[in-house]
């Protein structure tokens, strides 16, 4: 298989068939829910928080809240729901996740949209977690990652989850392929169009997206929605405080496996790092809509479908 990632491929235009840009639908259903842009800022704790959780939700951009605050869950659930917004978060495979899941039960509550976030999620153990979720809460919208395999979608799929998340450590934060050698990092967009010849349900691209125009690439090999870190950490919305250094404004940025997300170095499969300060996330959102209603006009259609077909080459690694 010939391997390729973002910076290899580009996007062929077609005939373009709208007046102006700005007529171009960017919207995206994802589950239960339609949202503005096919696009989610990472469930880590460097780029969401309750906060943005509320914001994004009551602006109809899709999220999932990070599982680092656990005893939080319950009444984020019930914070949301009760202002009209859906909950949608994320929880793990450890013993006292099924105590949780009974939690929701006893309590009578039922999040839009769960995920399991596992770094290896083709895992006989993540199966049984899907399994126990739809049997408990078959209502809620259940995602299952991270994959990389066509394998791993199908039996992951078949387990009963509604959605995958496609990435084996291809982040900036991320520095699985080097502690490890294993992942899709520097093959992602090769690993998303393998992965998606095999999936029958949505894919979420996570990782390795590093410019607007990676969006676009991300739909035409099989993305329904990509999930991104680094372009979303940094914000005045991301947690965490303003750095200044030598003058330029920083926040922190740092992988879900890392040591400072874990407070121990024990299995440490990502890094820490700084990221400039990018003001409001509401303009780099319109910034990332604009983009796509021009991606979508290029590809010659009216919406994301028209993405989805469009030809493209694979540019030589000397370009």
């Amino acid at each position: 298989m010939r391997v390729f990632d973002y910076e290899d491929i580009q996007l062929i235009p077609s005939k373009c068939i709208i007046k102006s840009r700005h007529d171009a639908d960017t919207t995206v259903k994802f589950g239960p829910k339609t949202f503005k842009l096919p696009v989610v800022p990472a469930n880590m704790q460097t780029v969401i928080n309750e906060e943005l959780a509320e914001w994004l939700a009551s602006n109809d951009y899709f999220y999932v809240m990070h599982r680092f605050q656990p005893e939080k869950r319950v009444d984020f659930i019930k914070d949301m729901q009760s202002k009209g917004l859906f909950a949608s978060i994320s929880v793990g495979i450890k013993d006292s996740e099924y105590d949780f899941i009974d939690e929701l039960v006893n309590e009578g509550l039922t999040p839009e949209y769960i995920t399991i976030d596992v770094a290896h999620g083709h895992s006989d153990f993540v199966i049984k977690m899907i399994k126990y979720i739809k049997e408990k809460i078959p209502a809620s919208f259940l995602i299952a990652g991270n994959l990389g395999t066509p394998d791993a979608v199908r039996e992951i799929e078949n387990a009963g989850a509604d959605a995958t998340k496609i990435g084996i450590g291809p982040g900036k934060a991320c520095i699985t392929k080097l502690k490890t050698g294993f992942g899709t990092g520097g093959w992602q967009l090769a690993a998303l169009k393998w992965c998606s010849k095999a999936a029958r349900k949505p894919i979420i691209a996570d990782g390795g997206l590093r410019t607007n125009g990676d969006i676009a690439k991300s739909i035409r090999f099989g993305a329904t929605m990509t999930m991104i870190g680094s372009l979303f950490a940094g914000h005045e919305q991301s947690p965490g405080s303003v750095i200044t250094i030598d003058g330029k404004q920083y926040k922190q940025y740092w992988g879900s496996a890392s040591d400072t997300q874990k407070g121990e170095y024990k299995n440490v499969e990502g890094r820490q790092m700084l990221i400039p300060y990018r003001g409001n996330i509401k303009d780099t959102l319109r910034e990332m809509q604009e983009d796509l209603q021009s991606s979508i006009s290029y590809a010659g259609g009216k919406d994301i479908s028209a993405i989805k077909t469009v030809n493209y080459v694979v540019l030589d690694s000397d370009d």
